[in-house]
């Protein structure tokens, strides 16, 4: 048996926010892109997806170019995202209900399914299964990664709002905001290539039995 962890919350935290860093730039390009072509229908589902998965793009290791939201791959899994994202949300906003927890214990299981959707190209179910299988035995990890960096987050939004008021003030929450954004995106990064690297898209068919 594997006993070596495939991530831990330092390890990921401290790989990651130099990832973000890495990207910041290529990720504000993009951002910019996603912006200014919001408002062409058919491309900025395409876009908006890009998006949602920048971090696919990051845990290759290079440095992205903002113009890989205009691939047409993204656009070529909308009914699959849009699929995938309803039944999470099926399953996920019930679960909440139960005094919270399992609704965020799922949300964490599912958490690599829609990077798995359009990096291995598999049908929305399969994703999610994947996902679940990825993070098992990670979710408290995964929990406290993002847990820390929220908590850092808060803290420095606490310290901003003590020593500045007015636009100065805004202009850190911004700077802050931006750090945060890629630092969260680049621990995504390091999260899905880890845990799924020993998945192979040639294994990861869907079996449908009648």
């Amino acid at each position: 048996m594997d006993t070596q962890k495939k991530i831990t919350v330092t390890g990921v935290i401290s790989e990651g926010i130099g990832l973000g860093i890495k990207n910041a730039a290529s990720m504000l390009g993009a951002t910019i892109l996603w912006l200014l072509t919001i408002w062409i229908p058919y491309l900025n589902v395409g876009t908006t997806i890009a998006m949602t998965t920048i971090p696919i793009e990051l845990s290759k290791g290079k440095v992205i170019s903002p113009l890989f939201i205009f691939d047409g791959k993204y656009r070529k899994f909308m009914g699959e995202y849009f699929t995938l994202i309803g039944l999470m949300y099926l399953a996920i906003i019930p679960a909440l209900f139960f005094m919270i927890v399992p609704g965020i214990i799922i949300s964490i299981g599912w958490s690599l399914a829609i990077y798995i959707l359009l990096d291995k190209g598999v049908a929305p179910g399969e994703a999610m299964i994947q996902s679940n299988k990825a993070t098992y035995g990670y979710k408290w990890t995964i929990f406290g990664i993002s847990f820390l960096l929220g908590l850092a987050f808060y803290i420095l939004l606490s310290i901003i709002f003590a020593i500045a008021d007015g636009g100065f003030a805004m202009f850190l929450l911004f700077l802050i905001s931006i750090v945060y954004t890629v630092a969260s995106l680049g621990c995504s990064a390091v999260i899905y290539r880890n845990l799924t690297a020993e998945v192979q898209p040639e294994t990861m068919e869907t079996v449908v039995e009648i």
